[in-house]
């Protein structure tokens, strides 16, 4: 059993990725994981960085029970769409919020590489997009999943064990949905 935490950066709740978010959810619970969930749309905080590391912007209510389930999870899902090449600002600004120095990092003296405080953890992506994913994959270089699973997640200790790209969605046939709907369920059963 694992401490499962998802983290849907979608701003509609009407899109795919609430589809893909439930079908991911069914699959773990049904394996008898522990879920909880941060959907970043129902929350209420300042997405910018306000004086960047100079000095900390106090985190919001919202924030700050989205920390208690960072620090909860075992195994963190991120589910998003790629937006001209990397998550929605909605994401990104949750991330530049909370991965912060103290909480998933510590820098350390005479280091250029951090502590990393969320070893043990891992994570997963998955992601929708319009653009084919060879072409994101191979022209566009993956440029988004390298920041979750590298520039923030391997930062912070946590490593990730799969990354799931699931397009054309604009062109995708509602067949062709609930097939990714029952593979991402299918995931989240191994």
């Amino acid at each position: 059993m694992k401490k499962v935490l998802i983290i849907n950066g979608h701003p509609d709740r009407e899109s795919f990725c609430f589809g893909l978010h439930q079908s991911y959810k069914k699959g773990a619970l049904e394996e008898g994981n522990e879920v909880k969930e941060i959907i970043l749309t129902d929350m209420i905080f300042n997405p910018i960085l306000m004086y960047g590391y100079r000095k900390r912007t106090e985190l919001e209510p919202d924030l700050l029970e989205a920390w208690e389930k960072l620090k909860w999870a075992e195994h963190i899902v991120w589910i998003y769409p790629t937006w001209w090449a990397s998550p929605p600002a909605l994401l990104k600004g949750f991330i530049e919020r909370i991965f912060l120095p103290g909480f998933t990092f510590e820098y350390q003296e005479k280091s250029p590489f951090p502590k990393k405080l969320f070893t043990g953890k891992t994570s997963e992506i998955i992601s929708t997009m319009d653009a084919p994913v060879f072409y994101y994959k191979w022209i566009v270089k993956d440029i988004g999943g390298k920041m979750i699973r590298k520039d923030i997640g391997a930062f912070c200790g946590i490593k990730n064990i799969r990354t799931t790209y699931l397009a054309t969605i604009k062109t995708s046939t509602p067949e062709q949905r609930e097939k990714w709907l029952n593979k991402i369920e299918l995931i989240a059963r191994k």
